[in-house]
């Protein structure tokens, strides 16, 4: 079973999502490029104890402090897109990665030589716990703001309320 919960961040309403192992999903309801992506639609809006540790997490990030603990997760995609989940959670609060670095990670893991940006590019893009799982800290090898699931403007926001200077 699916349950759902609102959340009212200063970026517009998050909807989560939680199975009976983690949370499985945060999306913003407005402008988000694959909302609700795995989310079944029997979903109930209930209360979980998932959605308490995800909701503290969140208060303390839109007070623009870093919360300092990860609440429980269940990613639920395929293994290399858990993988690239796994990889934006080490990327700490207040910087940032690239792409290419991300690729390069795998590439190490995997015993090959390269690894492709844009298969990366697509995992980061279809994640479903944003904020949580850091996509937004993502950048191009050139410093440049690529595209953000939730809108370049909430990406910009997001950055800058962790203190990263951004080229708009």
């Amino acid at each position: 079973m699916i349950y759902t919960h609102r959340y009212p961040s200063p970026l517009g309403e998050i909807i989560l999502a939680a199975d009976d192992i983690g949370l499985t999903g945060l999306w913003f309801t407005e402008n988000q490029r694959h909302m609700g992506e795995g989310l079944s639609k029997d979903a109930v809006e209930r209360p979980s104890p998932f959605f308490d540790g995800a909701v503290r997490w969140l208060d303390i990030y839109f007070s623009g402090r870093d919360p300092g603990f990860t609440p429980q997760l269940h990613l639920t995609g395929s293994a290399f897109r858990n993988r690239v989940g796994e990889l934006l959670l080490q990327i700490p609060y207040g910087t940032t990665a690239t792409y290419g670095e991300i690729a390069r990670a795998i590439a190490r893991e995997r015993g090959v030589e390269r690894f492709s940006s844009r298969a990366v590019g697509g995992a980061v893009g279809h994640n479903p716990i944003s904020l949580i799982v850091p996509c937004h800290r993502v950048i191009g090898s050139d410093g440049s703001l690529t595209g953000y699931g939730g809108g370049i403007e909430r990406k910009i926001a997001l950055l800058k309320l962790e203190g990263i200077v951004v080229q708009a």
